[in-house]
């Protein structure tokens, strides 16, 4: 039950934190990468930029061109993001909120758990609602530990 609170309170602080981050269409690098396009828009050219990072200018087209295939390293990134006088901004943006993710999961969770039983009492002719209601799954939550619904198969 503790597990159940402490990530309840987690997902809600995540949820907060992240729904002032917007659509995340917003932090899609453009098509030839940030540092490329940074650099660019400042006008200044891949030797400069290999000058300011204390490298050869062979070695900024190279990570331009590991930006663009999604290849590059965190730390050559931020290298390059200093030497452009900019800041990386590492981020993961759940495409909806955490405790969305988390009920969704759970009602699967508990009606695939639900499901042998219901058939088995059909078999016997006894009649089942089936219906969950969002106080069994919010009862559940609580009182189960959540790495439970992420052990089913189901995605």
């Amino acid at each position: 039950m503790k597990k159940a609170i402490s990530a309840a309170r987690s997902r809600r602080r995540l949820d907060e934190r992240c729904a002032g981050f917007g659509p995340a269409e917003r932090y899609r690098p453009p098509t030839r990468g940030w540092i490329r396009a940074i650099r660019e828009a400042l006008g200044m050219t891949t030797a400069q930029l290999a000058a300011r990072m204390g490298v050869r200018q062979p070695t900024v087209v190279g990570l331009e061109r590991s930006e663009e295939r999604g290849t590059i390293e965190m730390a050559t990134l931020r290298r390059a993001a200093e030497a452009l006088d900019c800041t990386v901004a590492y981020v993961l943006i759940p495409n909806r909120p955490l405790g969305e993710t988390v009920l969704a999961r759970t009602h699967a969770f508990l009606r695939r758990r639900q499901q042998p039983v219901e058939h088995t009492m059909l078999l016997e002719q006894q009649q089942v609602t089936g219906r969950l209601t969002d106080a069994d799954v919010e009862e559940a939550l609580r009182e189960m530990n959540p790495a439970l619904i992420w052990d089913d198969p189901a995605r």
